[in-house]
């Protein structure tokens, strides 16, 4: 029987469905029996003759590759974290196989699951407690009643292809190698048994030829291996030119990957990272122009941009080609669609200071390349010129209070990276580029500090899915900025929380104290009605810090003498809100709740 199919998904609101349903062209006539060359007999009435051809002399993906579902942990909440969350030495990198992990007292291992729509290499951020071969998944599955399942261990930690499990526009597919267990459903994968074979099907999957056929085997948001298996898979004799084209895809996705600092292989800010290897360009090493290395980084960037979207268009030419789709398919691909990330000035220079701050904490250092500190050992020999931080905690004010707060720390940090004499045109390029409001340059770096920097580095250390897991914590006391300052989780002790009060509260609440005496003082001598009016309007702030203070001291106080320990296997949200909902009374005997850090 040929029905007649009319497509209006494409269109939104009624409106305009009614409108396309009498389009000629969204009509499509089929016979039901064409379906049924198709693997599940989906109905899918747009599958061109060429399309349901290729069904009958393609063969399944299984037959090749079979893809294969991983973890079910049955606690993901406890069993799943971001990286940077734990204690770095607890993370097993360099595991082979399923046997290895049954010996192993380390508890974290990288996991796949899914993430953002990342095509070539990426997404790799979370790990998975798996010691002793998942000993403590399966305790918990046995106790609790939850369903786990372990049973892929044939395959656990061999190199492989995975993607998104659940995608809402296109399915993209990554490169993973050897120690990398993954999940059963947002993260499965697929095992060629060859290298050659692996980056073939990478530049297939990665084509729109993939993604037409994967259409047509389901058109829904899910992609799981059962779906996947029923790939129609035709081997060229180009296989090792495709495969070469593949591997180039996947090495560039890497250095990008790599090059921001969730990722664990992340070695240095690529703002840093250029000036040795372009030294030539800057005719004053005392003297860098971060403008210079900004360029620099933009032009490695764009090259590879462009390199990539050069090789994905001819994967695509070679497989239109392949498959014999030249009528249905174009090799085009839209820059959207290409997923290397371009150098972006407000991003990239947020990110230069998110680096300055980790090397303030000492999880970063200017002498040496790499993580420094998450978590072990902490060495204040291996930071150079740049020294870490002496407790791990630093003051955000909203006045130059101090020398040493987070804007001098920042200073001295451009001071010593980018040379002295650079230091005033660097700073002006940093705060330009924040867009941020003040009239110095200082001040515009201070208002980003104060308004913008915990909430980009809340954006920056999240998971797709999971949320926020910042590893800088911001004490603040509220919105009138009576006290803020941040502190590095690894770095946290017992006694963190009691420095916080008795030496930086203190010194915040004696310099206001003191800035109000200051304006009091203008105001009473009446020297001028435009320097009593700006006194006025800095006395008014300065009582309603103090008041904001007050409570917070209280609630500081009585999680001070606590001494609350972290357990960081625990992961950021069960520590975070270890600090959160603070009873402590108000004038009255009122009650009164205080979150002691700012909410993520």
């Amino acid at each position: 029987y040929e029905a007649t199919y009319i497509r209006l998904v494409d269109y939104i609101g009624e409106a305009r469905k009614k409108a396309g349903f009498f389009v000629t062209n969204n009509r499509t006539y089929s016979r039901q029996n064409e379906f049924m060359n198709i693997p599940g007999y989906p109905v899918a009435y747009w599958a061109s003759k060429r399309n349901l051809e290729i069904f009958k002399i393609g063969k399944p993906l299984k037959n090749i590759a079979v893809p294969r579902v991983g973890l079910i942990t049955g606690n993901n909440t406890r069993f799943i974290k971001a990286w940077w969350e734990v204690k770095y030495f607890d993370i097993k990198f360099d595991i082979e196989s399923y046997e290895e992990s049954k010996r192993c007292d380390l508890k974290w291992y990288p996991y796949n699951k899914g993430g953002s729509a990342r095509n070539w290499f990426g997404n790799r951020e979370l790990v998975v407690f798996f010691r002793k071969g998942g000993e403590d998944i399966e305790k918990n599955g046995k106790n609790t009643g939850c369903f786990y399942f372990l049973g892929a261990e044939d395959v656990f930690f061999k190199r492989g292809i995975t993607w998104n499990g659940l995608a809402s526009n296109r399915n993209t597919f990554r490169f993973s190698p050897v120690g990398t267990l993954f999940d059963s459903n947002k993260g499965p994968m697929v095992f060629p048994e060859s290298e050659e074979m692996i980056y073939y099907l990478m530049g297939l999957f990665n084509s729109k030829v993939t993604q037409a056929f994967l259409y047509i085997l389901n058109p829904s948001i899910s992609l799981q291996a059962g779906d996947f298996e029923k790939l129609p898979i035709l081997i060229s004799p180009k296989e090792k030119e495709i495969a070469l084209v593949s591997k180039l895809c996947v090495e560039e996705s890497i250095k990008d990957w790599d090059s921001f600092e969730t990722s664990w292989d992340f070695q240095c800010h690529p703002l840093l990272s250029v000036i040795p290897k372009n030294y030539i360009l800057f005719d004053d090493m005392e003297r860098i122009n971060l403008a210079q290395c900004f360029a620099c980084w933009e032009k490695e960037c764009s090259a590879r941009f462009d390199q990539l979207k050069a090789n994905e268009e001819e994967l695509n030419r070679i497989f239109i080609d392949i498959y014999g789709l030249q009528e249905e398919l174009t090799p085009e691909v839209e820059d959207k669609d290409i997923t290397v990330r371009k150098a972006d000035l407000g991003r990239d220079i947020r990110s230069l200071i998110s680096y300055a701050v980790g090397c303030m904490f000492g999880r970063y250092s200017v002498a040496e390349k790499g993580l420094i500190y998450a978590g072990g050992k902490f060495d204040r020999s291996r930071y150079g010129d740049f020294p870490v931080d002496d407790d791990g905690i630093i003051p955000i004010t909203d006045e130059a209070y101090f020398d040493d707060d987070i804007i001098g720390r920042f200073e001295e940090f451009i001071q010593t990276v980018f040379g002295t004499k650079s230091l005033e045109d660097n700073l002006d390029y940093i705060a330009a580029a924040l867009g941020t409001k003040g009239v110095t340059s200082r001040e515009k770096i201070r208002t980003y500090f104060l308004k913008d920097f915990f909430k980009d580095h809340c954006n920056t250390y999240s998971v797709t899915g999971s949320g926020k897991r910042p590893i800088y914590w911001l004490f603040d006391s509220g919105r009138k900025n009576g006290f803020k300052a941040l502190i590095y989780m690894h770095r946290y002790t017992p006694d963190t929380v009691g420095l916080v009060r008795s030496v930086y509260l203190k010194k915040v609440s004696e310099a206001i104290e003191a800035s109000l005496k200051n304006a009091e003082y203008i105001i009473s001598e009446n020297i001028s009605a435009v320097d009593v009016a700006q006194a006025t309007k800095k006395r008014d702030k300065y009582v309603k810090q103090l008041a904001e203070i007050k409570p917070y001291y209280q609630a500081l106080s009585h999680v001070a003498m606590q001494r609350i320990p972290l357990d960081l296997d625990d992961g950021v949200k069960v520590n975070y809100a270890k600090f959160q909902g603070i009873e402590v009374a108000e004038d009255g005997g009122k009650r009164q709740t205080i979150d002691l850090l700012a909410k993520i």
